[in-house]
C-alpha cells in the first residue's frame, strides 16, 4: 500500500552537526531518520555537475530516498524583458537535466510577482509564458518531468491557490507544489484545521482530478507572516504561527492520500520531516 514520502528541502543543521560534509550522503542520513525523500536545491542557480547528480542518485536509490528539485529562484514569468524571458526558459531547462542525471521525476518552482499589474493581467502574461516553456521543454525531452509550480506567501506574488491550480490545467506534465506554510500565510492563519486542509484538497481534486490530489507535492513549514504574507521560515517548535500538521497527518490517512511532503523547516528540517513522518505512522497503527 502506497504512504506518503516525507523528506527536507535541503540537508539541515543536524546533517552537518552529525559530520557529513556532501550532497551524496543525504539520502543516507535521511533514511536513517525514517524519512523518504529529498529536495535538492538549486535557487541560487543549477551547479551541480552532471557526474555528482548521478552520484546522489545512486545513494537515493539505494537508500529508497525519492528526488525532486527546485528550480532557482530567479525565475519570472511575468517579465517583459527579453532576456529574462530567455533565462527562463534556461533555469528550468538546467533544472530538468540535473533531474534527469540523478533520476528526479519534479521539479518545483515559483512563478513569479504581480509586480504593478493587474493580477488578471499578470497571470495571462505567465501562462503564456509557461505554456511556451512546457512546450519547448517537452520538444527537448522532458515530457516525463512534472513540473510543480509553487503557492506562494506573499500576496503581491503569483501562486494562489486558484491561480496554482490554473497553471496546472494548462499541461499534461504539471503538478502543482501546494506550500501549505505559504497558504496559511496568505490565509493570515486560516490554513488551522483538519476541514481546511479537506477544503485544498478538494479544490486541487474539482480542478485537476483525484489521481493529481492524491499524489500532489507538498512543502510544509511553519511561516511568520505580516499583511503582506510570508515573512520568515520557523521551525515546529514556534508556538505562535501555523501552520499544524498534525489535522494534515489525520487527512491523509483518512483520505488515503499520498503527498510528497517537504519540510522546510529553518534549520530543523530533518527533525521536524521525521516529527510529521512518526504522527503519521502513529495514526496508521491506531
Amino acid at each position: 500500500m502506497r504512504q506518503p514520502k516525507f523528506g527536507t528541502a535541503g540537508a539541515g543543521e543536524l546533517f552537518y552537526n552529525k559530520g557529513y560534509k556532501n550532497s551524496h550522503e543525504v539520502p543516507a542520513f535521511l533514511a536513517e531518520m525514517g524519512l523518504t525523500a529529498f529536495e535538492y536545491q538549486c535557487g541560487r542557480g543549477v551547479r551541480i555537475s552532471d557526474n555528482k547528480a548521478k552520484l546522489l542518485g545512486e545513494h537515493a536509490r539505494e537508500a529508497g530516498i525519492t528526488l525532486s528539485i527546485h528550480a532557482p529562484y530567479y525565475i519570472s514569468l511575468t517579465t517583459p524583458e527579453e532576456e529574462k524571458i530567455k533565462n527562463n526558459l534556461r533555469y528550468l531547462r538546467q533544472s530538468a537535466h540535473a533531474a534527469k542525471q540523478m533520476g528526479a521525476a519534479r521539479v518545483v518552482f515559483h512563478p513569479g510577482s504581480v509586480g504593478k499589474l493587474r493580477r488578471e493581467d499578470a497571470f495571462e502574461i505567465a501562462g503564456k509564458a509557461m505554456l511556451h516553456i512546457m512546450k519547448e521543454l517537452d520538444k527537448e525531452g522532458f515530457g516525463d518531468i512534472l513540473f510543480c509550480p509553487e503557492t506562494m506567501g506573499k500576496i503581491n506574488q503569483l501562486g494562489n491557490l486558484e491561480e496554482t491550480l490554473k497553471f496546472c490545467t494548462m499541461y499534461d506534465n504539471m503538478l502543482p507544489c501546494i506550500d501549505f506554510g505559504h497558504m496559511n500565510s496568505r490565509l493570515q492563519g486560516a490554513v488551522d484545521s483538519i476541514e481546511a486542509y479537506e477544503s485544498i484538497f478538494k479544490q486541487i481534486a474539482d480542478t485537476l482530478g483525484e489521481d493529481k490530489a492524491q499524489i500532489v507535492h507538498c512543502h510544509f513549514s511553519k511561516i511568520e507572516y505580516g499583511p503582506g504574507g510570508e515573512r520568515h521560515h520557523l521551525t515546529f517548535k514556534d508556538q505562535q504561527y501555523g501552520p499544524d500538521y498534525e489535522p494534515l497527518m489525520e487527512l491523509l490517512y483518512k483520505r488515503h492520500y499520498t503527498p510528497t511532503i517537504i519540510c522546510e523547516s529553518a534549520g530543523t528540517q530533518a527533525e521536524d520531516a521525521q516529527a510529521m513522518a512518526q504522527m503519521y505512522a502513529e495514526i496508521s497503527k491506531e
